[in-house]
């Protein structure tokens, strides 16, 4: 993979995919490596994060579904006391390791899914880009609203895919950014920040 400043982020450079680099051959269930490419909720709330290291500075911090680990990378930079990166993939998890080693970084990752047990002891949870399928999307949410009713801060970076769960969350922020697919150097979609309202209770 090929070393490159991320559009949007000149502060984070991420080993990126290029067409001759053969990734598929790496891939973990059979699936495309997303852990190889920008994808514009990461971006976005990566760039919100530095632009507001208020957010994180001093704080335990959560990056789920974590990817290329932009957005956990852009946390450590802003000063977060500790990051954890959660992350499915074996190979997400290596390249993240990568990732946040070539930017002067320590994040510390877990390969388990979350999504399906209690919040973590953290201050803060970030999601970038995991509202693209319907089951996933539930499970996520149910862990936010866990994390969230623990105590925890809980912001969502995405730029309206098919499942985000829009009547839960108040939009905080937006960036032009480009996304998974497009050509390098495009900002053609707007990537939310958006903060988790609390569960309405019967």
């Amino acid at each position: 993979m090929r070393l490159l400043a991320v559009p949007s982020l000149p502060e984070i450079r991420l080993y990126t995919a290029h067409p001759a680099s053969g990734l598929r051959r790496f891939t973990w269930n059979g699936g495309a490596p997303y852990w190889a490419y920008q994808w514009a909720g990461g971006v976005a709330l990566a760039r919100h994060i530095l632009d507001s290291p208020e957010i994180v500075r001093g704080r335990r911090v959560l990056d789920l579904g974590a990817g290329s680990g932009i957005v956990g990378i852009a946390a450590a930079k802003s000063g977060a006391a500790e990051v954890l990166a959660a992350e499915i993939d074996p190979n997400a998890i290596a390249a993240l390791r990568l990732n946040a080693e070539e930017n002067g970084v320590f994040v510390a990752t877990i390969g388990d899914d979350l999504t399906t047990g209690p919040a973590l002891d953290v201050d803060v949870v970030l999601v970038g880009d995991l509202f693209y399928a319907s089951d996933l999307a539930a499970r996520v949410l149910g862990f936010l609203d866990r994390c969230s009713a623990a105590g925890c801060s809980v912001l969502v970076g995405d730029p309206g895919r098919e499942y985000l769960p829009r009547e839960r969350l108040e939009l905080v922020a937006e960036y032009a950014v480009s996304d998974v697919g497009e050509a390098r150097g495009m900002a053609s979609k707007q990537g939310g920040v958006f903060s988790l309202r609390a569960a309405v209770t019967a």
